[in-house]
């Protein structure tokens, strides 16, 4: 049982991280396409920040400069250049994966996975069996509620939700609704430097293109699922990862008599159950209205 739960917690928390990162875009009314491009840009910046510094610290601060200024980009083309915030997250997005192939090849000449000599600080042995997860895993149920108190009892919370739900009223009491939307992103853009650093470097230590293999739609498909809730979307986005958990105990159970593709891709196809069942249950896919702000403004 142990194992189960540690394996959810491996896989979950990267996930949990970026969907917050998603959240907190969602509420100040921006559809976020781009967090797969920015979870593995802080990957990749941990890596081998780590493996070319020897430091944790200074590692994580360049991934999350470099996630920062990949937010800082990303508002810049939807405020300033006008650009469709969809076609604009799935352009962050290519530039991460592409970006980060070409980072590796001219470092290393190779496109071959990097190794880091160590990972993040592990929670050690007065943990037990969890002792092997990294502090990320213990401080994730910390920065869900952190999150849940910012968003929904501090007034930038209500100004970054009236940004969200109602721009032009926001704008006719004096919040700048193109600040507030760049704040969030620059937030978001530290935890997706978070869950990128925990997916390369909390147990795996270890880089290679492609590693998050989607996990950033899984985090956008568990903000819709989870009503941009914050603590609604982490329990969306750990269920995804208990069905990823249960994929891969399947595979070990049956063996070749069930499909291997088909485990895994159990993931995926939970979360396409979650976009419909989201969408079932809420009547309807609803546009927010600074989404129409940014389109057409």
């Amino acid at each position: 049982m142990d194992d189960i739960i540690i394996a959810i917690l491996r896989s979950g928390t990267p996930l949990v991280y970026v969907t917050l990162a998603g959240v907190i875009a969602q509420r100040a009314g921006v559809w976020h396409l781009g967090l797969e491009g920015l979870m593995i840009t802080g990957a990749c910046a941990t890596i081998l920040g780590i493996y070319l510094s020897g430091s944790v610290v200074l590692a994580l601060i360049v991934a999350i400069a470099a996630c920062v200024v990949g937010s800082i980009l990303f508002w810049f083309v939807i405020e300033k250049l006008k650009a469709n915030p969809i076609i604009a997250g799935l352009g962050l997005t290519g530039l991460g994966l592409g970006g980060t192939a070409l980072a590796v090849q001219s470092i290393f000449g190779t496109q071959a996975a990097v190794n880091a000599p160590f990972g993040l600080p592990r929670l050690g042995p007065a943990f037990g069996s969890y002792g092997v997860l990294s502090v990320f895993v213990l401080l994730m149920p910390v920065f869900v509620f952190a999150m849940w108190v910012l968003l929904r009892r501090t007034r930038f919370g209500l100004k970054l939700a009236a940004c969200g739900e109602h721009p032009f009223a926001a704008r006719s009491v004096g919040v700048n609704p193109s600040a507030m939307r760049l704040a969030a992103l620059m937030i978001g853009g530290v935890f997706c430097a978070i869950g990128g650093a925990e997916l390369a470097a909390g147990s795996l230590q270890i880089f290679a293109q492609n590693m998050t293999s989607g996990r950033g739609f899984m985090a956008f498909a568990a903000v819709i699922f989870g009503a941009a809730h914050p603590v609604g979307a982490a329990f969306a986005a750990l269920f995804f990862a208990v069905v990823g958990a249960i994929g891969i105990r399947a595979q070990l159970i049956f063996g070749d008599n069930v499909p291997h593709d088909l485990l895994l891709g159990l993931p995926y196809i939970a979360t396409i159950f979650g976009i419909w069942l989201s969408t079932r249950l809420r009547g309807g896919n609803k546009t927010a209205a600074s989404f129409g702000e940014l389109r057409d403004y």
